[in-house]
């Protein structure tokens, strides 16, 4: 394979986001038990566009609308890249996202968004230089939750939001994140904002204007003009659950997490990704649907957390030969039902063709795992198939994704009730051969791989971060996750050294829940 391939530049800038853990996308789902907000009250407005009018002459009316939702985010963390790694995360072969110096070009900016030094090398012991990230987002309620991408906060110690003339800054908390879509919701306390209104991602064609609003290099809030490229982009490496929609609007660092617009001004993608080998604008860029954004914004301001359902298939696409052999154009063809799954209990085979799920048409496995995971666990779904040439339908009742478990205990709801245990608050989740695969790790190392740390907690505060794999809890062994889970319980507290491995090493921390 070419190592100066635009899809390399894509694939392996995945595996500098996380500071060296390998791939992102591989983690376990975030299961922190949050107490419920009230639900977002969203502005939306899901008419198709009408495509028979002219081209446009101006968009100014559509800008000065919609601009003012459109804020600048900026993030900040304590990092400990030793100075001989500074070439590598310069190599322009590892920019991927927009605005993180972490993942992109590693320029350090204040919190004004303006070029600023190398940062303080100086100091000693676990001291570090103060990496300063750049990116946008998208105002969605007035009184202050904020959509942007995971990939611009994840890891800060601190997150400002800064819009408006006069300028107006706020500091913002971090509400939830989902990891494995690139997604998170920031909050300020502020009233009587401007609020985007949200259309209709499904309603998109090829060929559709839009419009990308950010704040691309930190010179300020800028506005691009484009075409929908392409729709449901997928199989790029970049995230889990990939349904891009391609564009060529200019979209570049400091654009993540910013606005893409229809020609009525209403909110269609959050900006993500481009497709580049220097880092800038090459025509191809990318973004998440309103849709996929807005079913998971609404879990994590009620919840926290993100819960998706699991039917438990292994597929395959339906390539020519087999397209031919099953006389079927498209769907997801079955090649494994493990054992005790809901499909397995609902009677799905191998050799069986998934055509729909409830109403919407399947197109390939890719597809499938979209639309299954995008349900609730709990939720009956109708599943239509096809068996030897024959039309079937089965109701199946999803579960939980596996593997989802968590230190530190069961929390309750319940304000005045205390955690036990210790590392409250840390996801853990078991070392799947795929996983140790892909972060080829030796057979020797056993252990319970972190899949989520609650922000502002002590073990976020003492360096725990996701992708480390816990192998022991107060010199005890941990072998896997429900290990942990069981040592966690255990152990009192409220100190505990805590062994890992991490970027092909292992060491000690202590995390100090008495702080």
């Amino acid at each position: 394979m070419n190592p100066r391939s635009p899809r390399l530049a894509l694939v392996l800038a995945a595996l500098v986001i996380a500071g060296g853990f390998a791939n992102l996308t591989l983690r376990a789902e975030e299961k922190t038990k949050t107490p419920e907000r009230p639900p977002l009250k969203l502005k939306a407005d899901p008419k198709a566009i009408n495509r028979d009018t002219p081209d446009r002459i101006s968009y100014a009316s559509i800008v000065k609308k919609t601009a003012p939702s459109v804020v600048y985010v900026f993030s900040s963390k304590k990092t400990k890249i030793a100075a001989e790694a500074a070439p590598f995360f310069n190599d322009p072969q590892f920019r991927r996202f927009f605005g993180v110096p972490d993942s992109e070009e590693r320029n350090e900016r204040n919190d004004r968004g303006e070029p600023g030094g190398r940062g303080n090398r100086g100091g000693r012991g676990d001291s570090g230089p103060v990496q300063q990230g750049l990116g946008s987002g998208v105002i969605i309620s007035s009184d202050g939750y904020i959509l942007t991408n995971n990939h611009v906060i994840d890891g800060a110690d601190e997150v400002k939001v800064a819009f408006g003339e006069p300028r107006r800054e706020f500091k913002a908390t971090i509400i939830g994140r989902d990891p494995k879509a690139d997604v998170a919701v920031i909050k300020i306390a502020a009233t009587d904002l401007t609020v985007a209104t949200l259309g209709d991602s499904d309603m998109l064609e090829i060929g559709d204007v839009v419009l990308a609003i950010g704040n691309p290099f930190g010179i300020g809030q800028s506005v691009t003009r484009g075409i929908v490229s392409a729709l449901s982009r997928g199989g790029l490496g970049i995230e889990t659950y990939e349904d891009f929609i391609q564009t060529d609007a200019a979209i570049n660092p400091g654009n993540s997490g910013g606005a893409l617009l229809d020609v009525e001004g209403r909110l269609i993608g959050l900006n993500t990704a481009i497709l580049s080998r220097s880092g800038g604008f090459n025509g191809v860029g990318f973004a998440i649907p309103i849709n996929q954004v807005r079913t998971i914004a609404e879990q994590l301001v009620k919840t926290g957390r993100v819960d998706r359902a699991f039917l438990g298939v292994q597929t395959q696409p339906l390539e020519a030969e087999l397209s031919a052999m099953f006389k079927v154009n498209q769907g997801a063809l079955i090649v494994d039902v493990p054992s005790d799954t809901p499909a397995e209990k609902a009677g799905l085979k191998s050799g069986d063709i998934i055509t729909k799920i409830d109403t919407t048409a399947i197109r390939d496995p890719r597809h499938l795992q979209l639309t299954v995971t995008r349900l609730t666990p709990g939720t009956e779904a109708k599943v239509e198939y096809l068996r030897d040439g024959k039309p079937a339908t089965v109701k199946v009742k999803l579960t939980a994704l596996p593997g989802q478990k968590r230190a530190g205990g069961d929390r309750s709801e319940t304000p005045d009730t205390k955690d036990i245990g210790v590392l409250n608050g840390v996801g853990v989740g078991d070392i799947s051969a795929e996983l140790r695969e892909q972060l080829n790790l030796s057979r020797r190392i056993e252990g319970a791989i972190i899949t989520a740390v609650e922000p502002n907690s002590p073990s976020a505060r003492a360096g725990l971060r996701e992708g480390d794999i816990i192998l022991e809890l107060d010199r005890r062994p941990v072998r896997n996750a429900d290990e942990a889970v069981k040592l966690s319980e255990e152990i009192k507290g409220p100190k505990v050294l805590v062994r890992l491995w991490r970027d092909g090493s292992s060491r000690f921390l202590v995390v100090d829940e008495s702080k």
